[in-house]
């Protein structure tokens, strides 16, 4: 009896085991199949590729831009300089727009066309030259990346991608393959903006595109489908066809190369086609003889798939997706411009260095303060001239200080405005107490190391100046400069002033008017 009972419970607890062990390997096999993309967003037909390749090349070949950095990396012979050329331009491009790179690429090049050239140049003179391209840590690394070159690997810049992608600050993943690709003609795909969008668009990939799934799923198929021998050129052209066709707004679908290989094409062609049939109300099926629009079939548990529905309004550009950017940081800054009379009867202006890290590093700037939300406007300007005093090691009263107007200047993550003030000296007030200092002549500081933000500034007082003299020649109303008449059609916010919704002063009132006009 004993026995029968311990066989029966063996046998229940075999079978526990078996259903425990089956429904770990649904578990398995599902986890499996959810984290593998479905071959309907890959090139699974050999035929396709070398279709892709050929068709986007010719296409290449017959439109594609005269480009400086193009040219260098087919005309040079030295892979050294070309290795550096492409480098140089592919910084320059991060971030920017091809027509905006052209010319600093063409005087950079001009100045330090070899990399001990550009080694031997000081970062001062590296900002120089950058100033107006924004992001100016690219500059610096740049530089950095010169130095590094000249200093630990004798002159010769790394020939392979792992080399590039370790040895040169700031070369992340794309700019290695872009440079090994172009100026080396090392076998590799590259996955910039462009190209996501050309293969989400191509493949139907619908997920964030920011996710690490989708970008090693972006990879892979970059890889698996650049041209081996034209690496180089199927990379460009893969970037130009994003840049020039396959436009995140109002993409030319008529114009694609290779539109015949295009999911989300044909799934806007196909849709298009049954929308029209239901319309017209026809009962002769042969209207149209599209397939059924095809689409991934494990779409549920897909990590490439959308997960939101497809919209007709948005088209192809329903790929690919990404997720809402954040808004920018909200920043004030309140700044001075202070002139003195230069000694050849020029005035000059006050500038100071920004700090080495961070924002705009290195750069020259006007006097300038971050206002902080807890702190009254007069304490602010207060703080303002106490800084001022400091560096002209000369004591000055907030009274001198003239308010000008507002700039506002966007950065990447940060809507800046600064709310302009203005001073000016008289010759003993000069004489500058502390370092990073320097006082430049107008035409000095167009060519300086400064940012869009300070020639913004220097718009806003020169429009301020125009002002005033028109004023004064007509004898009618005095203003400061860069105030301009509140227009009736537009009520000042009252607490814009400030941050608070206590009432204004009579100055603040006609502050905040302007900065509504």
């Amino acid at each position: 009896m004993h026995k029968c009972k311990r066989a029966g419970l063996e046998m229940v607890e075999t079978a526990k085991r078996k259903r425990k062990r089956s429904k770990t390997a649904v578990k398995e096999e599902e986890t499996t199949n959810a984290s593998s993309p479905s071959t309907y967003h890959t090139f699974h037909d050999p035929a396709d590729v070398v279709l892709l390749r050929s068709q986007l090349l010719n296409w290449y070949d017959k439109v594609k831009r005269e480009l400086p950095w193009r040219t260098m990396a087919v005309t040079e012979s030295d892979a050294n300089i070309r290795t550096y050329g492409v480098w140089v331009s592919e910084i320059m491009l991060q971030q920017t727009q091809v027509a905006t790179v052209i010319d600093y690429y063409n005087k950079w090049m001009t100045r330090w066309p070899t990399v001990q050239d550009l080694a031997g140049a000081t970062l001062e003179e590296v900002n120089q030259m950058w100033a107006g391209l924004g992001y100016y840590s690219r500059g610096k690394r740049l530089h950095e990346g010169a130095l590094k070159v000249a200093q630990e690997l004798k002159g010769q810049m790394p020939c392979t991608v792992d080399s590039l992608l370790k040895q040169l600050p700031g070369v992340g993943r794309y700019t290695a393959a872009a440079i090994g690709s172009i100026a080396l003609g090392q076998v590799t795909g590259v996955v910039d903006g462009n190209v996501i969008r050309v293969l989400c668009r191509m493949r139907a990939i619908g997920a964030d595109s920011t996710s690490p799934a989708v970008t090693e799923a972006l990879w892979s198929l970059a890889n698996s489908l650049v041209d081996p021998e034209r690496p180089g050129d199927f990379n460009q052209a893969m970037m130009e066809l994003g840049a020039r066709v396959c436009t995140p707004k109002g993409p030319v679908c008529s114009q694609c190369p290779v539109q015949s290989l295009c999911h989300s094409y044909y799934k806007v062609h196909v849709k298009q086609e049954n929308n029209s049939r239901k319309l017209l109300a026809k009962r002769d099926r042969k209207l149209s003889t599209l397939p059924d629009i095809e689409d991934c079939m494990n779409s549920r548990t897909c990590p490439l798939c959308p997960t939101e529905p497809w919209d007709d309004e948005l088209g192809v550009q329903n790929f690919p997706r990404k997720p809402a950017k954040k808004p920018p940081r909200v920043e004030r800054t309140l700044t001075c411009v202070v002139i003195r009379p230069g000694e050849e009867g020029e005035d000059e202006y006050l500038l100071t260095q920004r700090p080495n890290k961070g924002l705009l590093a290195g750069l020259w700037e006007f006097p300038s303060l971050v206002l902080e939300e807890k702190n009254t406007e007069m304490k602010q300007k207060q703080a303002l001239c106490a800084e001022i005093s400091r560096i002209l090691g000369t004591p000055l009263t907030e009274s001198l200080l003239q308010y000008v107007g507002e700039v506002v200047h966007i950065f990447s993550h940060i809507r800046q405005t600064y709310a302009v003030h203005s001073v000016c000296l008289k010759d003993g007030d000069t004489q500058t107490q502390t370092e990073n200092v320097q006082w430049l002549t107008r035409s000095a500081l167009q060519e300086a190391a400064v940012s869009t933000g300070v020639k913004k500034i220097m718009k806003l007082c020169d429009s301020g100046d125009s002002q005033k003299e028109q004023t004064s020649k007509d004898g009618k109303r005095q203003k400061h400069a860069g105030i301009k008449k509140p227009q009736t059609s537009k009520k000042p916010k009252l607490s814009a002033a400030n941050g608070s919704s206590r009432q204004l002063s009579l100055s603040s009132f006609f502050k905040t008017a302007k900065q509504e006009s």
